[in-house]
């Protein structure tokens, strides 16, 4: 017998099935593939936890799942000592399918554990589950949500006592201890109503609303750009059914923005999405509802956050009066340019003054940042690896950031947050837009006048989808593939230098090693081509793809859109 087989019979024997999650395994026992996609081999935990597809199996998202999860990082959080326990564990949850029931899951378990739990009384913001942490020196966190993936995924995010997304050896450490229990007989557990009366289980809300906000607007450089502009300037929001309904709303409002209209249909709360394919901020598809709101009531921009509302997204009118996409690297420029100048108006800009962004976000933030005198640096995708060159910054006193961000979307600012914060971006986003609106510009009319004065670059970014059983052999194949036979040009255009970020080798064509890099220990090839451009792989940490980065930097708009098509091409060439 198969291990898969095997596997699947020792849910089959288990009395910790119910009746109907029995009958559901039961129906598919005639079905080997399907059987083997569920349990061939169990989620990956890594330092951003588990994410996966609802339904039974160790290859899926559901409660035994989640009790085996936590139960590992219980025995995890426990080996640090009594007071590691006593400091406890906030927990957050999202607007999924059971993400409530498997968030009190979770609370039972490691109050079973001898391990004190704060968990929201509703759903809640990612970055204020970051903030709760640092605010009650908690020893972790968990957040049961899936971000922006499709409907069908929920997902378990856990965070250590910075606030930030776990550290590799605590993530090994929580792997470990999962391949040592078993996941029906190695739980312990206890009634969540009873934890609740005994004091284990500590219910919070509106109070840690209130401290979160006013971290947020504290944010805010030129609270006078919304005064000056209040009765003409309007903002439609959507949350896509998720947890920015209630504190986005409510900052723009503290802001002094007079005119936040809702999007109505979105902000039901409904794991299902109704109303949109995918609930994902950076594509322009979810936003119709959005767009028919906007032009009907004549509104300036447009501001939709996701799921777990950590990523923010915005439409903005060009030239013509039409609302067009803003791109995620491209909010990040027009953050930073803001951010600085503003500060810099307030007489509030640092000397040692620092951004910070990923190895696939645009070099355009890199120009703004050298012309301004700003200390830049980047990091691998991942908030967790921006939260430990913060921690550098203050470790050495060497520099105080102004933002950090990456190209999907998620942006940061603040001492109170380590992870993507879209209540604070679209607090800052509508106060820079109103800024831009009393100048009679639109953020579209103001990225076009950054262009011009920083050069004009352009980014695409690309998924290989490669799902199935032999998924992640093909992932794993290319990247290996690459690696063994890097291509000396791409699109006809000679490669200068290639980066494997996962041993830190610098290569030259013709010459081999030449150098190392900075940071070191991430499956990224990087590829620096003659004409500026780059050309970045990267297997996705989530999903079953493969992500390609094309960056480019040109004489024009036009230019920059012809390199962009042309590694496209080359791009989807290597998914065959």
């Amino acid at each position: 017998m198969s291990d898969y087989m095997r596997e699947y019979q020792h849910w089959l024997d288990s009395p910790a099935l119910s009746e109907s999650e029995w009958k559901e395994l039961d129906s598919i026992k005639n079905d080997e593939e399907e059987i083997k996609s569920r349990f061939f081999a169990p989620l990956e935990f890594g330092t951003a936890g588990l994410r996966g597809i609802m339904g039974l199996g160790i290859r899926r998202m559901n409660k035994h799942v989640i009790c085996h999860v936590t139960q590992a990082f219980a025995e995890v959080i426990a080996a640090e000592g009594e007071n590691a326990k006593s400091k406890g564990v906030v927990i957050c949850y999202d607007c999924r399918e059971s993400s409530e029931y498997f968030a009190r899951s979770a609370a039972s378990i490691m109050a079973a554990n001898g391990i004190h739990v704060r968990i929201f009384d509703e759903l809640r913001p990612t970055p204020e589950l970051s903030f709760a942490i640092r605010r009650y020196k908690a020893i972790a966190g968990i957040n049961i949500t899936a971000s922006h993936n499709p409907r069908e995924y929920n997902g378990y995010k856990v965070y250590w006592s910075d606030g930030a997304q776990l550290p590799p050896n605590h993530a090994a450490s929580v792997a470990k201890v999962m391949s040592e229990i078993d996941i029906f007989t190695g739980i312990h557990k206890m009634d969540y109503d009873k934890a609740v009366q005994e004091g284990l289980i500590e219910i919070i809300g509106a109070e840690t609303d209130e401290e979160f906000l006013e971290k947020v607007l504290a944010q805010s450089i030129d609270r006078d750009a919304l005064s000056r502009v209040s009765d003409d300037f309007k903002i439609v929001y959507t949350p896509f059914h998720g947890c920015g309904h209630k504190l986005v709303p409510e900052a723009l409002h503290r802001l002094g923005v007079r005119h936040v209209l809702p999007v109505p249909e979105q902000m039901v709360i409904d794991g299902s999405f109704p109303t949109v394919k995918s609930p994902n901020p950076e594509e322009p598809d979810g936003f119709y509802l959005a767009l028919d709101l906007a032009e009907k009531e004549n509104c300036n921009l447009i501001i939709g956050t996701d799921p777990d509302c950590d990523r923010v997204g915005i439409m903005a009118r060009d030239k013509d009066g039409n609302f067009v996409m803003i791109s995620g690297n491209e909010i990040g420029v027009l953050l930073l340019d803001y951010i600085i100048s503003a500060r810099r108006r307030k007489g509030s800009l640092p000397e040692n003054a620092a951004a910070i962004k990923t190895i696939v976000t645009t070099e355009m933030a890199r120009e703004v940042a050298n012309r301004n005198g700003i200390h830049i640096e980047d990091t691998f995708t991942g908030f967790k690896f921006m939260a430990e060159k913060l921690a550098q910054f203050e470790r050495e006193k060497s520099y105080e950031y102004l933002l950090a961000y990456e190209e999907s979307n998620g942006y940061m600012m603040g001492d109170y947050v380590r992870d993507k914060d879209a209540v604070t971006a679209s607090m800052m986003i509508a106060e820079m837009a109103a800024y831009y609106h009393k100048k009679g510009q639109s953020l579209s009319d103001a990225m076009e006048s950054l262009y011009e004065k920083y050069g004009f670059y352009g980014e695409k970014t690309l998924n290989l989808i490669m799902p199935g059983l032999d998924g992640l052999e093909k992932m794993k194949n290319l990247m290996t593939s690459l690696r063994n036979a890097p291509p000396s040009e791409i699109s006809g255009v000679k490669v200068l230098r290639e980066r494997d970020y996962e041993t830190g080798k610098i290569s030259v064509p013709s010459l081999g090693y030449v150098d190392k890099t900075e940071i070191s220990g991430s499956n990224v090839l990087y590829f620096e081509l003659e004409d500026e451009s780059s050309f970045i792989i990267r297997p996705s940490g989530t999903e079953p793809k493969i992500k390609i980065y094309i960056l480019v930097k040109g004489k024009s708009r036009d230019d920059c859109n012809e390199k962009l098509k042309k590694y496209e091409e080359f791009a989807q060439t290597l998914g065959k």
